[in-house]
Parts: structure tokens; C-alpha cells; sequence
């Protein structure tokens, strides 16, 4: 075995394959030729020693070079200068190759591009035994169990999980979580309410193991952490109230394809590993770390399912307008979330209109129930529109903000229907604030307050409406955070 230190070049080029990989086998004519023009070259071999034959390749076969090189895809092509990647050609594709290499016409018959395939360093039990190597030693304490003691029990009784069974999170399983942010496992993330103890990014990535995501959720997880702990969305107010909010997550963006996120079919249910368990991380974080534990600080009446985990991803591909994100200031194109205080969805059956402002019609009648019918101002709402009920929308050429301005338009609402007693319901809001209750309106949301979100199956016409918490002083602001 060839130590790593040895054959990693300071200067040069390397390219690392596997026969396992059809495209590094569809490639060998470009390796002979990169190997003729360029004798600097190193060609390294992830699996099999005698594999390319000819080019005196060598066998990382402890693949600590692979490691140490980033390698994430095979074929991968590097330039080294002064003990440093300067440039990765990832996959087979001859213009970067070309580039990066300064040979031309290389392997002219070749087709232009090909896709590589996953680096064998990245997989397990690899991926978890490499990132041993250059992991600095955790902080937290470790925490030794009897020889009969059952990991997961054990957690259980120390009260960290939400109820449900959590991954226990050995040493191994939180270092490997940490490979899927460069950010240094002691950076502080938050404060975080209501013992407002300090998040670490490994502390993040400990509750990110116990919900059971993989490394690439963790800077999805991240974000929701940095954003539930700013004074705007008042992780603490949420965590003691007695209402039934939770933090809902709605992820935008590249990053939502990159972790097969849901955002159709049953997007707000179960069944998609990156929606429910970025969710959880959160929640479990909020808890573990900031000590939000249901009959002491959670003083929940009722709660609501989504208090385990509720986050999805929106449907912009197939949106009738730009997605939420970038409706709240996120820069096209970049991946962010968007937190609000909410309770569980419930649903808006419109199986009949067909047209935008009978659409409408039935929507706002939905909204005014949030909290109380008669209860104004005091709460948001997000609402989901599902894909059938979009199209009313897109056909019409409704955009994002026309059917908001309609919807409140639609929601001043008499004030005569709103003050205490009216309907024979003593729930309301005081007469006293108006000179006229007979002509006067009240908006039932804030500006700002009525958040659209596209997501869901492309069959059923219903739609979902996300109540909020209160919004006022005390209470809580949607909050978009860009992804690290």
C-alpha cells in the first residue's frame, strides 16, 4: 500500500478512476493520450490495482488520497499548484478537460460529456472510517452506557428524543454529519431559547443524527436553527405558548432537487426522508438544546402533529409565480428557507370554479376562519395552492401579487360582523374600536401577513391553509434565511 503522502503531487495533474465506473472505462483513450502529452500526470485507481492497465496507475487502496484529494465523482481530473486543487474537472467532459489539461483535440472520438459516477471513498464504511482522519475531537461529552443498557432506551430516558425512536449519536455517526458543512463544528449557530443555550454546529449536527439526516441536510438544518432563534420568528414566545404552533419550514430553491425533497404529491405528509427528518433536527435541536420540552416550558393546549416535524419543499417548477423565497428578497436561483409560526393545514375544497375570482371567492372565505372568524389581524396565515388550483391562476395571468391584493381586498371584512356579541357569539373585538361599526371595515390579515406557497399532487382541487401563531408585539414574523 502507497501512503498518500507519497503520490499526491504538489504540482500537476491527477486523475482518479474505477473500473466499476462505465464512464472512467468509456474514457481510457483519453487517459492514453493525457498520459502522452502530459508527463506529470498521475492516474489513481479506486478498486482495482490492475485497472487501467498500461498507465502505471496507482492503487489508492486505502483511498486516503482520494480523501485528502476531495474527490466526490469518478472520473475526476485535478490541477495541482503549490499543494492545492486550482482547478476539477468533474465527470468526462472534453472542453473542461481540454482546459484544464491544455492538451487539445483530446480524444476526439469520445461523445462531449458524460456523467461520472459516486467516488467509492464516499461511500460507507468508508466515507464514515475517512473522515476519522482529519476530524478534530468532539466537545461534547461522551456518555457511557451499561453493558446491558440499549442505546436507543437510553435515550428515551434521558429525555432526548421527541417521543419517537431517535439514532443514537455515536462519536462516528456525528463526525460523518459534520462532513456535510465546511463550517468548524465549534462555530456558534444560535442562542437558543428558552435556557438559551449556545447551538454549536456540532450540537446542530448531534440532533440532526438523533432525527436521522444525512450529511447534506445539515446546512438545510442549520438554517432553520439560525433563523427560529432571531427575535423576529421568537423561538421562545412559540415554545411557552399555550396555542398549537410549531415552526413550519418551506425550503426554495437548487437544494430542494439536490436532497429529493417532496413537493407533490403528499408534500405536507410522511413518506420523504429529507422533509421529515430536516424538520425534526429542528424541532429536536430547539428541544435538546434549548430545553422546550412538552409540560415544562411547552405549554401547548392541544399542539399538533407538525411539532414533531414539519417542513417541505415548494413546487417552483411548475408555479404560476416566482417562488417564496425570492418574493422575500432571496436572489434568484439561490437555495433558502422560510419559517412560519403555524399550526396544522387544514383543507379548502373548491372542486367547482373555474375562474380566478370565484377562486378567490372561496379561498378568502377559508382565511377568515384562521383563529376565530371574528378574531382580525391579530394572525397570519400561509396558504398552500395546489397545482389544479393554480392553474385557475396561470391561465388567468394572475401573479403572485394579484392574487394577494385580491384576497385582502376580499378579507375587509364589516365591522359589524367582528364586534363582541354579533351573531350571538360574545368572541370579537371590541365595538369601541370604531367610531362607526355599521359602515366601518377591518382587514383580517396584516400586509404582509398572507403567505403563498405552491405545492402538492397534480390531481384533487383543494388547497390547505397553515393558520399562524399571533404576529403582534410578543408574537412571531415569517423569517427567510439563505442556505450556507
Amino acid at each position: 500500500m502507497t501512503d498518500a503522502a507519497e503520490w499526491v503531487p504538489r504540482d500537476g495533474l491527477v486523475v482518479v478512476v474505477k473500473r466499476g465506473c462505465p464512464t472512467c472505462n468509456t474514457v481510457l483513450p483519453a487517459l492514453v493520450e493525457l498520459r502522452e502529452a502530459r508527463r506529470d500526470l498521475v492516474v489513481v485507481t479506486q478498486d482495482d490495482p490492475a485497472f487501467p492497465e498500461g498507465l502505471g496507475a496507482i492503487f489508492d487502496e486505502d483511498l486516503r488520497g482520494s480523501h485528502r484529494l476531495g474527490i466526490e465523482v469518478v472520473p475526476t481530473l485535478v490541477e495541482r499548484v503549490a499543494g492545492e486543487n486550482r482547478r476539477v474537472a468533474i465527470g468526462w467532459n472534453r472542453e473542461e478537460w481540454q482546459e484544464l489539461s491544455r492538451v487539445s483535440d483530446l480524444a476526439p472520438d469520445l461523445p462531449a460529456a458524460r456523467p461520472g459516477c459516486g467516488a467509492l471513498n464516499l461511500e460507507e464504511p468508508h466515507a464514515s472510517r475517512l473522515a476519522e482522519l482529519d476530524s478534530r475531537p468532539l466537545s461534547a461529552r461522551a456518555v457511557g452506557l451499561g453493558d446491558d443498557e440499549d442505546p436507543i432506551e437510553a435515550c428515551f430516558t434521558r429525555g432526548w428524543s421527541d417521543g419517537l425512536p431517535v439514532v443514537p449519536p455515536t462519536a462516528q455517526r456525528v463526525r460523518r454529519m459534520l462532513t456535510g458543512t465546511a463550517r468548524p463544528p465549534d462555530e456558534l449557530v444560535a442562542v437558543v431559547p428558552p435556557d438559551y443555550a449556545s447551538a454549536t454546529v456540532e450540537k446542530v449536527a448531534i440532533n440532526a443524527v438523533m432525527a436521522g439526516c444525512l450529511p447534506e441536510h445539515l446546512p438545510v438544518v442549520l438554517a432553520c436553527v439560525e433563523a427560529a432563534c432571531t427575535e423576529e420568528f421568537n423561538w421562545h414566545g412559540l415554545a411557552a405558548t399555550t396555542y398549537f404552533s410549531g415552526p413550519v419550514v418551506v425550503v426554495n430553491g437548487p437544494i430542494r432537487r439536490q436532497l429529493g425533497m417532496s413537493w407533490g404529491i403528499n408534500a405536507l405528509g410522511q413518506g420523504n426522508r429529507a422533509n421529515l427528518t430536516i424538520g425534526r433536527a429542528l424541532q429536536l435541536t430547539l428541544r435538546n438544546v434549548g430545553g422546550a420540552r412538552p409540560g415544562e416550558v411547552d405549554r401547548a393546549t392541544l399542539g399538533n402533529p407538525g411539532k414533531l416535524s414539519f417542513c417541505f419543499a415548494e413546487n417552483e417548477e411548475g408555479s404560476p409565480w416566482e417562488p417564496l423565497a425570492q418574493a422575500r428578497g432571496v436572489a434568484a436561483g439561490r437555495s433558502a428557507v422560510t419559517l412560519f409560526a403555524g399550526e396544522g393545514p387544514r383543507g379548502v375544497v373548491d372542486q367547482l370554479s373555474r375562474e380566478p375570482e370565484s377562486l378567490s371567492r372561496s379561498l378568502a372565505m377559508a382565511l377568515r376562519t384562521v383563529a376565530h372568524p371574528k378574531l382580525p389581524l391579530g394572525f397570519d396565515a400561509m396558504l398552500v395552492v395546489t397545482p389544479e388550483h393554480g392553474r385557475v391562476f396561470r391561465e388567468a395571468g394572475w401573479t403572485r401579487q394579484k392574487l394577494e391584493r385580491r384576497l385582502l381586498e376580499l378579507l375587509q371584512i364589516p365591522a359589524r360582523e367582528m364586534i363582541r356579541g354579533a351573531g350571538g357569539c360574545a368572541e370579537g373585538v371590541p365595538a369601541s374600536m370604531f367610531e362607526d361599526s355599521e359602515s366601518s371595515t377591518i382587514p383580517k390579515f396584516r400586509p404582509g401577513g398572507l403567505l403563498l406557497v405552491h405545492a402538492g399532487g397534480g390531481a384533487g382541487l383543494f388547497s390547505a391553509i397553515i393558520g399562524g401563531w399571533i404576529n403582534g408585539e410578543g408574537g412571531s414574523q415569517p423569517l427567510t434565511r439563505e442556505i450556507q
